[in-house]
């Protein structure tokens, strides 16, 4: 009986390893409809307010799914759920930001660097040390970050500074985000009570400073076309990629499934930068593209495994 199904064992926690593979890559296709949506006159808080507001329904068929007693919550909970809102909000208005002025793959990768706000974070605040591995990682990723701006080549492009610092601003708030949502979970809640109360937090704020003239002339262009194309946005590039991501930690090594996570999605916006926009980094942005998610990789690894 065991020599059955062990194969079928093996092959369960492959299909549970690929699950961050497909978060990553979904998380990297947000460059392409945040531009399309911008192209088409949707400003920046508009377009927050369509992919949490939309979000909140696969987010809640995930909930009802799983468990339906995650939707209990304790009055103590939301302080935490409101820093988690602001960070969510402040990663995204960031992100956005940093997608529409920067290649992809940049924006990506600038976003991959939340680990050092973590370790900076946690020095500071909790007194972690910060040990020689991860100072090299830190310094590995900072120098492939500004390898990436294709600064140092003769035949630079122009890449705007607000982007960049955009970009690092999403890791800020992506960090922060994290800590919060770390200590939530350490309170006995879960991922998808966190992200699903943060989102009507999120979604019933934005109401005010949304354009829902700007939202009914997109959609009267071809109004099937366009509703179709907000809900792949919101659930392929928020709602899905964090269901995934939270049900492969239920099966997975934590760290395995942060390493397989972060490096496919800045694979993933290089790619897609590359074949939708023509976006094609020299020898020296990729060298940094590959430098920043090695050391973002070697960063996610636990200290005390071997493999």
């Amino acid at each position: 009986m065991e020599r059955i199904l062990l194969p079928e064992l093996i092959d369960m926690r492959k299909f549970y390893l690929i699950l961050p593979v497909l978060a990553g890559l979904m998380f990297g296709s947000s460059g392409i409809f945040v531009r399309t949506l911008t192209q088409n006159g949707i400003d920046s808080t508009t377009l927050l307010f369509l992919r949490f507001s939309i979000a909140i329904i696969p987010i809640l068929i995930s909930i009802l799914i799983t468990d339906t007693g995650l939707l209990k919550i304790k009055i103590k909970d939301i302080p935490l759920f409101l820093v988690c809102a602001v960070c969510i909000v402040g990663l995204n208005l960031c992100y956005n930001e940093s997608m529409n002025t920067v290649p992809l793959s940049l924006a990506a990768t600038l976003l991959s660097t939340a680990p050092i706000f973590v370790l900076i974070f946690a020095y500071v605040l909790f007194g972690e040390k910060i040990t020689r591995k991860k100072f090299i990682c830190m310094v590995m990723a900072l120098i492939g970050c500004l390898l990436m701006t294709g600064i140092l080549e003769s035949n630079l492009v122009n890449i705007p500074v607000f982007g960049i610092v955009s970009g690092f601003g999403a890791a800020l708030f992506w960090a922060v985000y994290l800590m919060s949502s770390k200590k939530s979970i350490e309170n006995g809640n879960h991922t998808f009570t966190i992200l699903f109360y943060s989102i009507i937090l999120i979604s019933i704020a934005l109401i005010p400073f949304s354009s829902f003239g700007q939202i009914s002339s997109f959609i009267s262009t071809n109004p099937l076309m366009t509703i179709l194309f907000l809900i792949i946005h919101s659930t392929f590039s928020f709602a899905l990629p964090y269901i995934l991501s939270t049900v492969s930690l239920n099966y997975t090594d934590s760290g395995v499934s942060s390493i397989l996570l972060s490096g496919s999605e800045p694979f993933a916006a290089l790619l897609f930068g590359f074949l939708i926009y023509g976006e094609i980094p020299t020898i020296l942005m990729f060298t940094g593209f590959v430098l920043t998610i090695i050391a973002m990789i070697m960063l996610s690894q636990r200290e005390d495994v071997k493999n």
